[in-house]
């Protein structure tokens, strides 16, 4: 009782319903009205039959008289497939017809009779004597009364036939629509308990659980992929946080000794007030590099969240990369490096103006900061490309270059090989330029320049609308 409860609860069920009543009521209706104009049809016709009938009558007894209109009568009421004729006296004895028995009150007036009545044929059959029929009753002056009708007993076996095959239609209909809802009924029930099973498991703290699927692509399979989709995204984020939580704790410890140390030595020295000034601009310079890396992770975070706020518009992307460029050629220069730009004179792209240079402001500031050496004059070039739909902004260098199985893991938030731990940094630059790549729909990958390292940053060209809805 309670999953039939459950049942028609649900709006597919409850729509189904009101379908089949509505159905139900258009066909009675429909039934009814074919019936009714069916049967009006027939009896105007019989009617018309019977005035023509009369007519005739009515000539033979203007012509022949009693005796020639009784003759007639009897006549025509033995002929196969006649109609219903009476002549009675004025004591309503039957003289002439074919009719044996008739309903009281019929020839009572004369016209038109309003009803159908009841009669009884002659006929050896007893089951085939009880009719009924419409007729007309004319007064003779002699006070004779002469009937005229047709049978309507056809008529009448029509309208139980098809009122009998409209309840078994309906009949047969409710059964079929009942089979309907108690199988497809049960097999969204069995999907619906799967779902809140699921549904019960995640609420338990296991996100790694997911809807299930069963492949007809209906609206529960649709709502389960949306879902799972966001629970895929809930997943990676919570992941996503564990790691930060725990990269911090690693990675900020050390800067966070440091400091203590420095500020205890400080004061276990007793400096001079020239020394005070030195360490303390030693702590403001860590502090500093503490505050930009909770700002790269605060801004990798909104990014990846999507609350940040990105302004799209179109951008001249050959405009923002000659800018960045000429920002951090002299930096080049003081590092011994030469940086050089290959982009087309015009490149219109819809993306965030910030964005896009803060990205490529990142990727020659680690080409510079990890391919560089004072030995030699290390050559980074940044080079932009149109591919039709999307654009292609590469930056290479010559420098020692990163393993190919360290690619994916330098991504990662504050992962830094073992070469660069002594250099400044803290393991975030290409992590927030995947977060921008990611934000306009983009990808950022590594490759072997042989020697150096290539990181090629690829975007579509114009805004795009994604499934859910969302810019891309």
């Amino acid at each position: 009782m309670a999953r039939l409860r459950a049942l028609m609860r649900m709006t597919a069920v409850r729509l189904s319903a009101v379908y089949f009543l509505l159905f139900a009521i258009c066909a009675v209706v429909l039934v009814f009205y074919v019936t009714a104009t069916a049967s009006g049809i027939v009896e105007d016709q019989s009617r018309a039959t019977i005035s023509e009938e009369l007519n005739e009558l009515a000539q033979v007894y203007r012509q022949g008289g009693i005796i020639g209109l009784v003759r007639t009568i009897d006549r025509r009421s033995r002929q196969p497939g006649a109609s219903l004729y009476l002549v009675t006296d004025a004591t309503g004895r039957i003289i002439a017809g074919n009719v044996e028995n008739l309903q009281p009150g019929v020839l009572d007036d004369a016209g038109p009779t309003s009803d159908a009545f009841a009669y009884e044929r002659y006929a050896e059959d007893d089951d085939d004597r009880y009719h009924l029929a419409i007729a007309e009753v004319v007064s003779l002056p002699n006070g004779m009364r002469v009937l005229v009708g047709r049978d309507q007993s056809e008529q009448v076996r029509f309208r139980g036939v098809v009122r009998s095959a409209l309840i078994l239609a309906l009949a047969l209909m409710g059964l079929a629509a009942l089979i309907a809802w108690f199988f497809v009924g049960r097999r969204a029930l069995r999907r619906l308990d799967g779902v809140t099973a699921a549904s019960a498991r995640i609420l338990a703290g296991d996100l790694s659980e997911r809807l299930p699927v069963t492949g007809a692509g209906d609206e529960f399979d649709r709502l389960s992929e949306n879902l799972n989709t966001l629970l895929a995204r809930i997943s990676l984020l919570q992941e996503g946080l564990k790691q930060v939580s725990d990269n911090i704790a690693h990675d900020l410890r050390t800067p966070l000794t440091r400091l203590r140390s420095k500020a205890e030595s400080a004061l276990a020295a007793r400096p001079t007030e020239a020394e005070a000034g030195e360490v303390l601009e030693g702590l403001i310079a860590e502090s500093d590099q503490m505050i930009r890396t909770f700002d790269a992770i605060l801004m990798i975070s909104r990014v990846e969240a999507g609350s940040h706020s990105v302004l799209k518009s179109e951008i001249d992307v050959a405009e923002i990369a000659a800018d960045v460029v000429d920002l951090y050629e002299p930096l080049a220069e003081d590092a011994g490096a030469s940086l050089t730009l290959e982009a087309p004179p015009r490149l219109l792209v819809t993306g965030s103006r910030e964005l896009i240079a803060q990205a490529i402001s990142n990727l020659i500031d680690n080409a510079l900061k990890y391919a560089a050496a004072p030995d030699r004059r290390t050559k980074i070039k940044v080079a932009i490309s149109d591919g039709g739909t999307r654009w292609r902004l590469a930056v290479s260098d010559d420098g020692p270059g990163i393993p190919p199985d360290k690619h994916e893991r330098v991504l990662e938030r504050f992962y830094r090989l073992d070469q660069s731990r002594s250099m400044p940094g803290s393991g975030l630059g290409l992590s927030l330029v995947q977060a921008i790549a990611r934000v306009h729909g983009g990808s950022l990958v590594l490759e072997d320049a042989a020697p150096g390292l290539t990181v090629v940053l690829e975007m579509p060209k114009e805004e795009r609308q994604t499934s859910d809805g969302g810019e891309s």
